[in-house]
């Protein structure tokens, strides 16, 4: 049996699609059951509540092999530790009463980068790795750069402005990973039962690109101008405390994206295990276009 948390999450959805055509054995923790299509509902068994609750996760882990762990979505959140190591404890205390074999999580870059100590939620990310490693579990940490689909947001302004705006120098070469090789790392992991210890995976993407050199393929794809814009760290801050997000959550988001400026993504080398497939222009080609033409 294999836990998924977060299962209607945009990796979350991919894998469980994954796993059930494999036939695994499938636990989904949700907070919110109905929002599982039907099919999944009828083919998997499903806890409901939060993986953070830990009545919850400790039902659910009851006989798991093995556990992939999302942290939540929480923009409102007090602080970082909140949503990462705080919400991580009480599984950490399920995966050892259980014996749960094995842990795969969801994590970013930044191992031995210089700063990986101020990088915000990347370093509350990295605090949680070092949590569930310490519970004595054999744990991966699948670590991203930035998701492509994170551009989905823009979705609209891309349509309505010819315009997308990040806090990415324009020049800067950066990776970028696609959802769906995410989730094909984080199954082939989970349904894989020779490794042991605590480690990390890094998932790159086929290419580092600049914003400029986007907003390039974005034209080409969209058949229109694409332009970008970058956004200073205080307005961002700014549009996301006015977008809901807690004054913690929001700076811990452009200290992120400051590391990000400062090489944090780059620290990583890239090898051929750490290239993953899907390159940006085929991403826009299959998720972008028909999101903003919609």
């Amino acid at each position: 049996m294999i836990v998924l948390t977060a299962p209607t999450s945009t990796i979350g959805r991919l894998l469980v699609a994954d796993l059930l055509d494999r036939g695994t054995p499938l636990r989904l923790i949700a907070r919110d059951p109905s929002r599982l299509a039907p099919e999944v509902r009828e083919r998997t068994e499903v806890v409901e509540g939060s993986h953070g609750d830990a009545a919850v996760i400790d039902r659910a882990c009851d006989g798991a092999e093995a556990v992939f762990w999302l942290a939540p979505d929480e923009p409102a959140a007090p602080n970082a530790a909140t949503v990462y190591t705080d919400f991580t404890r009480p599984a950490c205390e399920a995966f050892a009463r259980h014996g749960v074999t094995r842990v795969v999580g969801i994590s970013a870059l930044g191992r031995g980068a210089p700063m990986a100590g101020r990088a915000g939620l990347v370093t509350a990310s990295r605090a949680m790795n070092d949590l569930i490693a310490a519970s004595g579990v054999a744990y991966r940490a699948v670590s991203c750069p930035s998701f492509m689909h994170n551009l989905l947001h823009q979705a609209g302004v891309l349509k309505e402005q010819g315009m997308f705006f990040l806090m990415a120098d324009p020049d800067r070469k950066n990776p970028m990973v696609a959802a769906r090789d995410i989730a094909a790392t984080a199954a082939r992991l989970l349904l894989d039962d020779a490794w042991e210890g605590s480690g990390e995976v890094a998932c790159l993407g086929p290419e580092d690109l600049s914003p400029n050199e986007m907003a390039r393929i974005m034209s080409e794809v969209l058949g229109t101008a694409v332009g970008y814009r970058q956004v200073p760290g205080a307005d961002l801050k700014q549009r996301l405390n006015g977008a809901g997000m807690s004054d913690a959550m929001a700076q811990g988001m452009v200290d992120m994206f400051e590391a990000k400026n400062q090489g944090l993504d780059n620290a990583e080398p890239r090898t051929p295990e750490s290239t993953t497939p899907t390159t940006f222009r085929q991403w826009c080609e299959e998720v972008l276009k028909p999101a903003v033409t919609a």
